[in-house]
Order: structure tokens, then C-alpha cells, then sequence
């Protein structure tokens, strides 16, 4: 077994896949080590809502799917059960590392709705993975703030050319360390993958 990574969806046939069925997935992903990737597939029931322009069904909808991925795995109590995954999401995480808060605050207010968690949502930010596809220094800046250096790798979406400024991006942002930066720019993802320099 030297399964190094794999790619996945948001969900299968709209079943979450924090749901228990799932579970011998993350366990053998737990038990090799690998780095699972997630990438959004789009979330059909929202087609109609976002019809039009702008390109919402990608440009909203995709980071959308990733947040509900993401919370559904905190919420639902996977993160607690295989506490050893690696998991890397596209889109940086969709609107999660920034309303991760706003998650908190709602567990403070309705607790009963986060039984499934055994920590605010805030923390689970330090233990997955998110790539850097956010577009702006600023943003750059924001996600390490809220999830660490060590928790980002480059994001390029290839094979669609969404930007041009990926790595400038890393390069300017600023309050990063020359370690922060080349970590993101390739030694994070080293790690995981486990590829030797």
C-alpha cells in the first residue's frame, strides 16, 4: 500500500459522507496515512437559485458545498471518530475558516445541535488541510490567521486557469515568514504526500 493521496466529492448521491456508511472509508484513509482531497461536484438542489450570472453555481456554489463537507464532518462527530485523517479541501475551505465563529457561537447558543463535536468548530480548522485558492494577499492573510501556515498547501485548480497571481500571492502576503511561505508553496504538501526532496 503506497497510496499516497486520493480525490473525492462533496457527497455521493447526495448522502453526506459523514454518514456511518462511510466510515470504513475514513478508517482505511486514517489507517494509510493518505491525504484525501475534496472537490465539490456541485449541489444540484441549488441549481435553480444559482441560475443567472455571475456563475454562481461555481463561483458560490462550489465553496458552498465544500462548508457544508467540512461542517458536516465536524458536526456529525468523523473528525472525532478518525481523528488521524488528513483532509485537504478545495476553495480553502469554502466560507468555513471564515464563519467558523459564527459555528462556534451557535454551538454556545444551541448546544443541543452540536452534540456530534467534541470541540468548538474553530479548532478543527488546525487539523485539516485547505489549499490557497482565495485570490487576494488579503485572503491569504485571513487563512493563515484562522487555520496556520501549516495547514495550507498552493492551489491551482488546474486544469482551469483561474488566476495568474497563485504564488505572487503567497509571495506578498504580508506577516508571512520565508518558512510560511515555502511550506505553502510546496514543503506542506510534501509532507503529506510524503514525496522525499
Amino acid at each position: 500500500y503506497n497510496l499516497r493521496g486520493a480525490a473525492i466529492g462533496g457527497h455521493v448521491n447526495g448522502d453526506e459522507l459523514s454518514a456511518a456508511k462511510f466510515d470504513p472509508f475514513w478508517k482505511k484513509a486514517e489507517e494509510l496515512g493518505c491525504l484525501v482531497f475534496m472537490h465539490p461536484q456541485g449541489i444540484p438542489e441549488m441549481n435553480k437559485r444559482l441560475a443567472g450570472g455571475g456563475g454562481l453555481t461555481n463561483v458560490i456554489g462550489n465553496p458552498l458545498e465544500t462548508t457544508i463537507f467540512l461542517s458536516h464532518l465536524i458536526f456529525d462527530g468523523t473528525l472525532d471518530k478518525f481523528p488521524g485523517l488528513k483532509i485537504c479541501s478545495a476553495h480553502a475551505g469554502g466560507y468555513l475558516p471564515s464563519y467558523a465563529g459564527r459555528s462556534d457561537y451557535g454551538c454556545n447558543r444551541f448546544p443541543e445541535q452540536c452534540k456530534g463535536a467534541k470541540k468548538h468548530a474553530s479548532e478543527y480548522l488546525r487539523q485539516l488541510y485547505f489549499d490557497s485558492m482565495v485570490f487576494t494577499t488579503e485572503g491569504v492573510r485571513h487563512l493563515v490567521a484562522e487555520c496556520g501556515a501549516s495547514q495550507i498547501m498552493i492551489g491551482t485548480d488546474y486544469p482551469f486557469k483561474w488566476s495568474n497571481t497563485i504564488v505572487d500571492d503567497i509571495l506578498k502576503t504580508p506577516g508571512l515568514s520565508d518558512a510560511d511561505k515555502r511550506a505553502i508553496l510546496g514543503e506542506n504538501a510534501a509532507k503529506l504526500l510524503k514525496i522525499k526532496s
